[in-house]
């Protein structure tokens, strides 16, 4: 299978050069190994899944490291914890750089034990799945922002794939760009992996089968705030079971929560975080649409959509090395509104989105599946005005329309394969 060059490499690349151990962390499945093992070949490979390697990394973690001295590829670290003490401590006797690479799939677990252990001595780098411009070749790696400055830019590379839904029936999985690799076969083989493996060891979840169900209710509900009751009925578990799982589920990379934006002078700001699967692709096969036609033509069409863009946005940032979570959320409030559909006057809550906030400006997105949209479907945007210290800067109604455009002098459209 062609390798696909990875976005976020020069990241990595800098980060192994400037500090003595580098952490890529990410989801089972995204590519980290391969990527490490192709831009560093004169380290050592160890697989600490191998589970001879992982009984000798636990038992006698000091002689292992003696045995595999730097430089060295650990894979999968999170499985012997006990490594990072050691790690440590040779890092402390040489002023190297790069010398160990560390790869895992439990991000926020190993943060944790990285962050105790090597404080000052890793680089963290956060890696996603395929991005729609990786998948297409596209070169372009500014992080997404709707100016229009950034869509002339965007514009000197950007593509319209021939069908956007067979990308986001498809997601973002690496082995998944080659066509003779089976869409069903893959994710059914990926679930029960991460079910035996990674969610059996990071909690003492009995029945998986009520795991399953679990993340398939999830699925179902990507795009949604959060309701963790509604969950509970669903799976006949209680509300902080539900709690626990979730964060299993974003611990390893399956889904992203999108908290809410709320300052203090939007009273009426609701403080529920949204879900989103980080991949389209096992979101579709969890809830069962199992073709791209019958995934564009129905229900979930609209949540999946806005799945995808907000996972797409996501990862223009991680490729950079910059840390999203600090500049992105959304907002929905209590604050009616009033909109006209289908000639008649209704109430609504005012929501945007998506925020993505950069020096002090405010970028307000709104996410429509249509290829036909209007600027009256950014009415909530006006919301933003009110938050002092704050500008409302331009905003995007992002969609599947042919051509980027204005809507008005301070809101674009903007095609999803422009970001």
């Amino acid at each position: 299978m062609e390798y696909i060059p990875r976005a976020i490499e020069p990241y990595v690349q800098h980060g192994a050069g400037t500090f003595k151990c580098l952490l890529l962390t990410g989801a089972r499945q995204a590519g980290k190994s391969t990527l490490l093992k192709r831009n560093f070949p004169d380290y050592k490979y160890v697989p600490l899944d191998d589970p001879f390697v992982e009984d000798q990394a636990k038992e006698n973690p000091n002689m292992f490291l003696m045995l595999n001295s730097s430089p060295v590829f650990f894979d999968e670290v999170q499985r012997a914890p006990s490594l990072f003490r050691f790690i440590k401590l040779a890092c402390d006797e040489s002023d190297d750089r790069g010398q160990f690479l560390l790869s895992g799939s439990q991000p926020l677990e190993l943060m944790e034990n990285a962050s105790e252990s090597l404080s000052g001595r890793v680089c963290i780098v956060e890696m996603s799945g395929l991005s729609l411009r990786e998948i297409t070749r596209d070169p372009f790696d500014l992080p997404f922002v709707p100016t229009m400055e950034y869509v002339a830019q965007r514009n000197k590379t950007a593509k319209a794939p021939k069908n956007i839904w067979e990308i986001i029936h498809r997601g973002g999985y690496p082995e998944l760009q080659n066509s003779d690799m089976d869409w069903q076969t893959f994710f059914s083989s990926f679930i029960r992996t991460y079910l035996e493996r990674d969610v059996r060891e990071m909690s003492a979840v009995q029945d998986l089968d009520v795991f399953r169900r679990f993340m398939v209710a999830v699925a179902a509900r990507t795009g949604q705030m959060l309701n963790y009751a509604n969950i509970a009925d669903e799976i006949s578990r209680d509300a902080n079971t539900v709690k626990h799982w979730l964060s299993i589920l974003e611990a390893t990379g399956i889904v992203y929560l999108l908290e809410p934006y709320t300052p203090s002078v939007l009273k009426r700001a609701i403080k529920t975080p949204k879900v989103y699967f980080r991949d389209t692709g096992l979101a579709s096969y969890l809830t069962r649409w199992l073709t791209p036609d019958t995934l564009a033509n129905g229900a979930m069409s609209g949540p999946m959509f806005e799945t995808f863009v907000i996972s797409e946005i996501l990862k223009s940032y991680s490729n950079r090395g910059i840390d999203y979570r600090y500049c992105i959320s959304y907002y929905r409030g209590k604050d009616k509104r009033k909109v006209r559909a289908d000639g008649m006057q209704r109430e609504m809550e005012r929501e945007v989105d998506l925020i993505i906030e950069e020096n002090g400006i405010l970028h307000p997105i709104e996410i429509k599946r249509s290829s036909s949209v209007t600027v009256d479907e950014t009415a909530a945007f006006t919301v933003l005005d009110a938050v002092p210290d704050k500008k409302r800067g331009e905003g995007a109604l992002i969609c599947l329309c042919p051509q980027p455009g204005k809507l008005r002098d301070n809101i674009l459209q903007i095609p999803v394969w422009f970001i």
